[in-house]
């Protein structure tokens, strides 16, 4: 979002609201129709934990966007209108102030959470506090653009973490002013993900793991273990205050069942005994869905990648040469059909997908591949065998951590059988789902590659390079270090501090910047990119409106069952 587009939101929002009225007339005539009933969702394993302000799974994500809150929202609805920041729980954007440091939100009056406690501009306050107590994965990503986070990520500042200067309430007018250390593009971005969910002013600075807080979305968290179910009934206390942020939901309670195989889980969804899946579906089924019930499929385009992130300062990835044998002997045609074929994924070689905005094709790392190569046609294995040689690391013990999915952990034995000819001594240590990605950032757990995948948290260039390979995603000793491999390049911190204070007043500019630092980081090689998939949703008979976000996917909330 640039500055300019910041100064045009409160406008979208007006054009957005001229529609409004009409629309509730239809949505007040759906939900009489079709509210009620129970929505049965299956995952093979449960979401991890249930604290909005660390959790940064889908799955989480998807769940949380019914049950919290933000001061703005992405539009909850689907296809490109699903990228529209609206008001949430503040009651309109704001006009930036200050050049574009400062913007004041009036909170709306009357919103209550879960446990009946009514919203204050305090409750505001510590939410923005608490991403520092809790060292969310982004607080030095995203947050510490607010005056006085960089002093709350300092060791052994952030259980007192106050953001003095940065936030200011006052009670009586309803409001909460933001100062921010420089203008930020995407600002409202941020605010919008729930990382910045409004919880309750007590919530504990610390990880809550399967304990919600309680949230002001359409329902709430009734019950949750992790092994075996979750239950989401009704927020009693929940009024809807504007249907473009927080809908009210339709069915009366959504049950998510854990444990099931994704075999299972289709059979489960054919048959109507559950309305929907998490899992990737098995690839023996998809032939079955394509031609046997499409009208159950829904096929997503997403702003994704499945990427192979190395320990860059671990033996024997903490060699460049040896990441980059990697990178030039995986076959990523064999990895796309073991994820379901050309129909589902296309092959990738560098971080920011087809169809972000700085993506300049980009792949040296294919045979006869060079610095202006923009396909990848097939892997090098002479060269890769060369680079590992060169590197003097053969023989290595390798061990890949992915999760224990019947897709993942396919394409993931596959990757060992790579490493294997390289002349690594590798092995596959797949594990639960519900753990694998908390696991692989954790730098005690001494991973030095695994599998796994990225999905955009908004539609920025940011949110892949910043993210995932800036110092200060980087968190030793944490399960919340979204910079998996460690990478840590001062010149490229550098670039991406000018392409972001760029993009405030030449979004132009700034996307030729990040095309520049992706193929930097690419060149890098603090992992492989191999290829970016498409989502296949798969629904039961019962389910009706079946709506996706782009950023929050499906959205349970707006699924009706017959």
């Amino acid at each position: 979002m640039t500055y300019k587009t910041l100064l045009a939101a409160s406008a979208c929002a007006t054009l957005l609201a001229a529609g409004a009225a009409h629309a509730a007339d239809n949505r007040a005539a759906l939900l009489k129709a079709h509210s009620g009933g129970t929505l049965k969702l299956t995952a093979a394993a449960g979401g991890g934990t249930m604290d909005p302000q660390i959790n940064y799974e889908t799955k989480g994500w998807e769940l949380f966007a019914s049950v919290y809150d933000g001061l703005v929202s992405f539009q909850k609805t689907g296809g490109s209108n699903s990228d529209i920041v609206v008001p949430d729980i503040a009651e309109a954007l704001p006009k930036p102030e200050d050049g574009g440091k400062t913007y004041t939100f009036k909170i709306r009056q009357g919103i209550k959470f879960s446990n009946g406690q009514e919203l204050t501009t305090k409750d505001v306050v510590a939410s923005f506090q608490r991403i520092f107590k809790v060292n969310n994965p982004n607080a030095g990503a995203w947050y510490n653009s607010i005056v006085g986070g960089d002093a709350c990520l300092k060791e052994g500042a952030a259980a007192t973490c106050t953001l003095e200067g940065g936030i200011s309430a006052d009670e009586a007018a309803h409001t909460v002013t933001f100062h921010l250390t420089a203008p930020s593009a995407e600002f409202f971005y941020q605010l919008a993900t729930p990382f910045a969910s409004i919880l309750p002013a007590d919530t504990a600075g610390k990880d809550l793991g399967t304990t919600p807080p309680p949230g002001t979305g359409a329902y709430m968290i009734a019950s949750y273990d992790p092994n075996t179910m979750m239950k989401l009934a009704r927020n009693p206390h929940f009024k809807e205050w504007d249907a473009a942020a927080q809908p009210q939901g339709y069915v009366d309670e959504i049950d998510y069942a854990f444990g099931m195989q994704d075999e299972a889980e289709v059979t489960a969804v054919l048959n109507g005994q559950q309305d929907w899946m998490f899992d990737e579906k098995p690839l023996d089924r998809l032939g079955e869905l394509g031609s046997k019930h499409k009208d159950l499929v829904h096929i997503q385009n997403l702003l994704a990648y499945y990427y192979m992130p190395f320990n860059v300062r671990m033996a024997p990835f903490d060699n460049a040469k040896a990441r980059l044998a990697v990178a030039y002997a995986v076959d990523r045609k064999a990895v796309v059909n073991l994820f379901g074929g050309q129909n589902l994924g296309s092959t990738l070689c560098q971080q920011l997908p087809v169809g972000m905005d700085g993506h300049e094709p980009y792949c040296p790392f294919t045979k006869g591949g060079s610095a202006t190569t923009t396909k990848w046609t097939a892997p090098d294995m002479e060269k890769a065998k060369q680079l590992v040689k060169e590197s003097g690391t053969a023989g290595a013990k390798v061990t890949l951590i992915s999760s224990d999915k019947q897709v993942e952990k396919s394409m993931a034995e596959y990757l060992v059988g790579v490493l294997r000819q390289l002349g690594y001594d590798a092995q596959l240590k797949a594990i639960s789902s519900n753990a694998q990605f908390n696991y692989i950032q954790n730098t005690n757990n001494k991973v030095q590659v695994s599998l796994t995948d990225w999905f955009q948290d908004y539609p920025a260039p940011s949110d892949f390079l910043n993210v995932l390979f800036s110092c200060g995603a980087f968190h030793e000793g944490s399960d919340n270090s979204i910079n998996i491999s460690g990478y840590c390049n001062k010149d490229v911190d550098g670039l991406i501090s000018q392409a972001l204070a760029t993009a405030v007043t030449d979004p132009k500019a700034a996307v030729a910047m990040w095309a520049k630092i992706d193929k930097r980081i690419t060149d890098d090689v603090p992992d492989v990119s191999l290829f970016q998939p498409k989502l296949v949703d798969l629904v039961s008979k019962r389910v009706g409106n079946y709506t996706f976000s782009d950023q929050y996917h499906t959205l349970y909330s707006q699924l009706w069952v017959k």
